[in-house]
């Protein structure tokens, strides 16, 4: 007699061998035995384990294992590089509006709003230098933004799996169930004005396409995670990934 543990069917089966042949007798549930899953599947999926990381400022983030990779479950708010160098922040609307270098800012220039809950609002050009997120961490490329949501079952559920179960506008509240607790911290247009609080969500990616950059962004009362590209200039947050696989 032996047991086969076949995980991706989720049951074990138990066989006998008579007469030189394996004879399929009985399949027991894993809900039945736990126990038994716990030790055969230990470490082959560590998703929806939390963490924490810190930033050059020293603030603190927690974070979280979907699927293979881990997310800060949180957005940025950072004022320096990892090298500790200071990133420039812009209030005024104006010359906002005609930067094509790094910059940042806080919704409606409310640091304290900003560092307590909605964190900050970066360029593309500071994503660009690479720089941004803590040593051992980078922002995601929008590869790395559909695989989160891929694993999370596909663009037009995953925004539900990804919003937090509050913060959002007229009913908008996600299930959360990934842990990404996606919060709606609006933006700041190229042009200057910010628009959106309690409404949106956007993070910047990495990548770019053209003279655009990519970038995902979820909407109250929507499931779906969207990716679009747009002007590097806006002001988004930031989500940072750890390098390699967890």
């Amino acid at each position: 007699m032996f047991l086969d543990v076949n995980k991706n069917e989720g049951r074990f089966v138990l066989y006998f061998h008579k007469n030189n042949q394996i004879v399929k007798t009985l399949k027991i549930l894993v809900l039945i035995l736990p126990g038994l899953l716990f030790i055969f599947s230990c470490g082959s999926n560590k998703t929806g384990k939390t963490g924490k990381v810190n930033d050059i400022d020293g603030n603190v983030y927690s974070t979280v294992v979907v699927g293979s990779q881990t997310w800060m479950a949180e957005n940025l708010k950072t004022t320096k590089y990892n090298d500790g160098t200071q990133i420039p922040e812009v209030t005024d609307d104006s010359i906002w509006s005609k930067l094509n270098t790094a910059a940042m800012c806080w919704y409606k220039n409310d640091a304290q709003a900003g560092k307590a809950t909605y964190g900050a609002e970066y360029n593309w050009y500071t994503v660009s230098t690479g720089k941004l997120c803590p040593a051992g961490w980078h922002v995601p490329s929008d590869k790395e933004w559909r695989q989160l949501t891929n694993y999370l079952g596909g663009d037009n559920v995953a925004g539900n799996e990804m919003k937090a179960i509050s913060g959002w506008n007229k009913g908008g509240n996600g299930s959360n169930t990934s842990g990404f607790t996606g919060i709606p911290a609006g933006y700041r247009s190229y042009k200057g004005p910010f628009n959106s609080l309690g409404l949106s969500g956007y993070w910047w990616s990495s990548s770019l396409s053209s003279d655009n950059a990519w970038y995902t962004v979820l909407f109250s009362k929507d499931a779906t995670a969207f990716k679009y590209y747009g002007y590097k200039g806006s002001g988004y947050a930031v989500r940072c990934v750890m390098d390699g696989k967890k």
